[in-house]
């Protein structure tokens, strides 16, 4: 919905409210109008059931809206008296109507003045416990930090494939949710069962007409502490995301996803709004210029490693020259091709060091040759471009006007269409925007170009385009643990990446030590305090 349906969806509801209250307002001796003015009756409301005014503040958060709202309907009819279980159930499965039934039927209702806060039963406390924790937790999870796991290795080296990550949201803006009844604390399906954990029609015909998609609510973004900077490392949901699961790339059909419920990706910013930005033989160029990678950037690349047929040692492949990719047998080692060739994927300082190996005899590194059409953004085979030669491209910046026509139009398409929710058409080589023939277009928003490190292998924004800033979900900062699936016993955890900051400049470093001293010097101080008092 866009704001005026909104403004009407929430005057209904303050009718509604009005009138299944405002007898209850009365025995609680107030006056009945005060049930009907907005946000005063909440307030009103809070003072009635003796809770803390800052609840009506949670009222409007989404998602934490959706635990709340049950609350206040329990806390309202313990106000006057009905405690049972049955009260309970009742004003829960009829979504707090049953308030309504006693606000005209409930004469002999009495108003609880200073009622007992404290729960009655171990399990009710409990309970309380639970739902205030879920709360808090949903806000700091929504609007302050988010645990994230690196899923792919499409940054590999620079950000593993098990690494947990914290996820800033507050550096580039805390989204507020636009999908509004969803779980809490889950994405797009609830864990162990697989299907969705949001009320959403994902059929694209019915995106326009479906009440379940009226639930939605506008893009608002808090103000931001900082812009993303060129090569930053960026979580964002990948904006072509048309996929039930991610794993699944032939599904029975396209499933149109809210931008919050998209999946989840990180890959660097090599490219921010009014860049020109191009790939010549796998290098990135900004501006015509080549661009600088921070240290902590490990690009990689597939290499033909040629030792005429002999082997080398797997853990000298892996732990000394930094193989982790490239072909291998079932077994998952490292295999040689029939020309007797190691296709590993390295950084360029890897593959100049396992050049020095006595038993190699050349190194290449593989290439798309420009020219060659590889199917990439914007799809267009005449281009001739490629994951290792591609463009130049403009990224879009917002308020800057391009020249439009039907030659740049499969740039710009999707942006028009899709992201800033115009109408096109095109008729007789005629562009048709909103109804009117445009020959140019402004930018309502910022566009990104992410990519991964692991170039030649990670989908990115050369096969989907650019990313939206409403996209933008925030900025990685810390490595709290990491997890090698593939290493045993207590190899398994990557003891140097755990307590690591993301996004610098320098090689990660860990500051596990550094809590750990902190953790025992508050310790052994807590208890020399408490012998002393």
């Amino acid at each position: 919905m866009n704001l005026s349906e909104w403004l009407v969806f929430i005057l209904i509801m303050l009718i509604i409210h009005g009138l299944s209250t405002w007898k209850l307002y009365l025995k609680a001796g107030r006056k009945p109008i005060e049930s009907f003015i907005p946000i005063y009756n909440l307030l009103i409301l809070m003072k009635i059931i003796n809770r803390p005014r800052w609840w009506v503040i949670l009222l409007f958060i989404p998602i934490i809206n959706l635990i709340m709202i049950p609350v206040i309907w329990v806390e309202t009819i313990r106000s006057f008296g009905k405690n049972s279980r049955f009260d309970t159930v009742m004003v829960l499965l009829t979504f707090g109507f049953y308030i309504t039934y006693l606000n005209y039927s409930g004469e002999k209702l009495t108003y609880i003045e200073n009622r007992d806060l404290t729960s009655p039963t171990k399990a009710s406390d409990t309970i309380s416990s639970l739902l205030f924790a879920v709360i808090v937790a949903t806000l700091v999870h929504t609007y302050i930090i988010q645990p994230f796991t690196i899923p792919s290795s499409s940054l590999e080296k620079t950000l593993l494939t098990g690494d947990f990550l914290f996820v800033s949201k507050i550096n580039f803006g805390a989204r507020t949710p636009m999908t509004t009844v969803a779980l809490p604390m889950v994405h797009d399906s609830i864990p162990l069962l697989g299907t969705k954990s949001y009320l959403f029609n994902d059929d694209v015909t019915k995106k326009e007409t479906s009440l379940l998609n009226k639930l939605q609510l506008p893009y608002f973004r808090f103000p931001s502490i900082e812009k993303i900077e060129r090569n930053e490392i960026v979580v964002f949901n990948q904006p072509a995301d048309t996929l039930r699961n991610m794993d699944n790339f032939h599904p029975d059909r396209n499933y149109y996803k809210p931008i919050d419920k998209k999946t989840n990706l990180v890959k660097r910013c090599v490219g921010i709004p009014g860049d020109s930005f191009e790939i010549r033989d796998g290098d990135i160029y900004i501006n015509g210029e080549l661009s600088k990678m921070p240290e902590s950037a490990k690009p990689q690349f597939n290499f033909f490693v040629n030792t005429k047929g002999q082997a080398i040692n797997q853990e000298i492949l892996v732990n000394f020259y930094g193989a982790k990719e490239g072909m291998k047998y079932p077994s998952g080692d490292f295999a040689l091709t029939s020309n007797g060739e190691y296709f590993l994927t390295l950084t360029d300082k890897e593959a100049a060091a396992i050049a020095r190996n006595p038993i190699v005899k050349s190194v290449k590194k593989y290439l798309s040759p420009k020219g060659k059409d590889e199917g990439v953004f914007p799809h267009i085979a005449s281009l001739g471009w490629n994951v290792d030669n591609f463009g130049p491209i403009y990224i879009p910046k917002k308020g800057a006007t391009i020249k439009l026509d039907i030659k740049t139009l499969p740039f710009y398409k999707r942006i028009i269409q899709e992201y800033e929710k115009n109408s096109l058409e095109v008729k007789n080589q005629q562009i048709i925007i909103n109804g009117k023939v445009s020959t140019s277009y402004t930018f309502k928003q910022d566009y990104y170009w992410m990519m991964g490190d692991n170039r030649q292998n990670s989908l990115d924004a050369r096969f989907w385009g650019y990313v939206p800033f409403d996209h933008v979900i925030g900025k990685p900062v810390f490595i709290w643990f990491s997890w090698d699936k593939d290493a045993k016993g207590i190899k398994k955890v990557r003891w140097n990446r755990i307590f690591s900051v993301v996004n610098g400049n320098s090689e990660p470093k860990s500051y596990l030590i550094h809590f750990i001293i902190l953790l025992v010097c508050y310790i052994v101080g807590k208890r020399i305090i408490t012998r002393k008092a």
